[in-house]
């Protein structure tokens, strides 16, 4: 999923408070185990947030130092928001959030797919005002 960050919680990895993207850009970017890239592509997030990409194209010459979970990592790339596109690195969104494996599959007649997912990303507020400090209560003479 890929966040607008609250100004509140700028400079953190929160997320409280933190609004969904709609149509906001992320990478995959998958690299053998000589570190040259095998797969790249670029996945949309739907209305609420969230992106899913097949990894059509994805080929493994080593079976376990070229696996997903070892190869490839997913990078913010772009936010359509103009008030909220500056990167911010909340799991690693900036210089690439590995995939990890949950548990997921989907099965249908003659295919099964594994389902990587990558932490929550966001992207960061142009601009933030500066905190509002209480005024200090006392007396005037």
């Amino acid at each position: 999923m890929v966040y607008c960050q609250s100004c509140k919680y700028q400079g953190t990895w929160s997320l409280s408070d933190a609004k969904p993207i709609a149509s906001a850009k992320v990478s995959v970017i998958c690299k053998n185990y000589h570190r040259h890239v095998t797969y790249y592509k670029v996945f949309e997030t739907d209305p609420h947030g969230y992106f899913y990409g097949q990894l059509k194209g994805f080929k493994m010459a080593h079976p376990i130092l070229d696996h997903p979970l070892h190869a490839c990592s997913v990078k913010l790339v772009s936010s359509p928001l103009e008030d909220c596109n500056l990167l911010s690195n909340i799991n690693y969104g900036m210089y690439g959030a590995k995939l990890r494996y949950e548990d997921k599959h989907l099965v249908r007649h003659g295919y099964e797919a594994v389902i990587y997912t990558a932490g929550p990303l966001a992207f960061r507020p142009s601009y933030c005002p500066p905190p509002m400090k209480d005024e200090e209560s006392g007396t005037h003479e």
